[in-house]
């Protein structure tokens, strides 16, 4: 799809018409220049995969998603009330569901006061789960 004239590489008039597909049929050539100059080589299949693969990766920084956290712990703790956390993100701006928040909550840990380890999630959303890597570790020397 992104390989509009079927070269089988992508380049700047493929993005160009990628974004025109979009609905942007104004974009600048300088922002087509960046994202052409963010390859490796010519952006085959395979070079656009590992493109997209280090763009998704790790989403922000640790420090961009702790920094976030902080605004809810002013003692700078590393932790912030399970249950107040939970308030502010099921009621305020774009609210999470009720999913979305058992899905965080099960990611993070919890200590015996009920506090939310938001320094622990942000390096599991960073870095990924120690846990997981073990047991994939595990079951690959099986």
């Amino acid at each position: 799809m992104i390989d509009a004239n079927r070269d089988g590489f992508i380049d700047k008039e493929d993005l160009r018409s990628t974004y025109a597909s979009l609905g942007v049929m104004s974009i600048e050539n300088s922002k087509l220049d960046e994202m052409m100059a963010e390859a490796p080589a010519a952006i085959n299949f395979t070079v656009f995969l590992s493109m997209l693969a280090d763009k998704l990766h790790g989403t922000d920084s640790e420090d961009v998603i702790v920094n976030a956290f902080k605004l809810f712990d002013p003692e700078n703790k590393g932790t912030i009330p399970k249950e107040y956390l939970a308030e502010v993100l099921t009621t305020q701006a774009d609210r999470f569901n009720e999913e979305e928040l058992k899905s965080m909550m099960d990611a993070a840990k919890i200590d015996e006061a009920g506090n939310f380890d938001y320094k622990g999630l942000a390096y599991i959303i960073t870095h990924g789960d120690d846990e997981e890597e073990e047991e994939e570790e595990g079951e690959e020397e099986e």
